[in-house]
């Protein structure tokens, strides 16, 4: 370092200001995002059932609001049989959103978002705030 420069001084940046708690639609949201994005999400009965029989599954995640009792009775059963964590959200149109089966316009809205009344994650991406979250929600149950 020459005489006329000035050292650096890297500032440690405060911690941020602490954000609203996450709930558990919140952490289920980022989960699917990352799971997404590393191509561990199966989606729709056939292929969730798939990944169930084969070990492959981590997590399901069910709608509330599916239509068919067999279906529910289906994917209730096989998570039980192959220890797979359950979580339910409230409607399918909005698991069909985070699950990314729908086309976002120009100003960031989703737009001709499909109802998914079931997706399974096989693969959490990276270690990420909502999957903590969404294990200790887990491991209190």
């Amino acid at each position: 370092m020459s005489d006329g420069e000035a050292p650096v001084v890297v500032e440690e940046a405060a911690p941020a200001a602490p954000r609203e708690a996450m709930d558990i639609n919140q952490a289920v949201q980022m989960v699917l995002k990352k799971a997404l994005a590393h191509d561990g999400l199966s989606r729709g009965l056939h292929e969730a059932a798939r990944a169930i029989e084969k070990g492959e599954a981590q997590l399901c995640i069910l709608a509330e609001d599916c239509n068919q009792p067999d279906y529910k009775k289906l994917i209730e059963a096989l998570c039980a049989e192959h220890n797979v964590n359950l979580i339910s959200v409230p409607e399918n149109k909005q698991l069909g959103q985070w699950a990314g089966l729908c086309k976002i316009d120009p100003s960031g809205e989703a737009r001709k978002v499909v109802g998914c009344s079931c997706a399974v994650v096989t693969d959490y991406g990276e270690e990420t705030e909502g999957l903590s979250i969404l294990k200790e929600y887990l491991k209190s149950r």
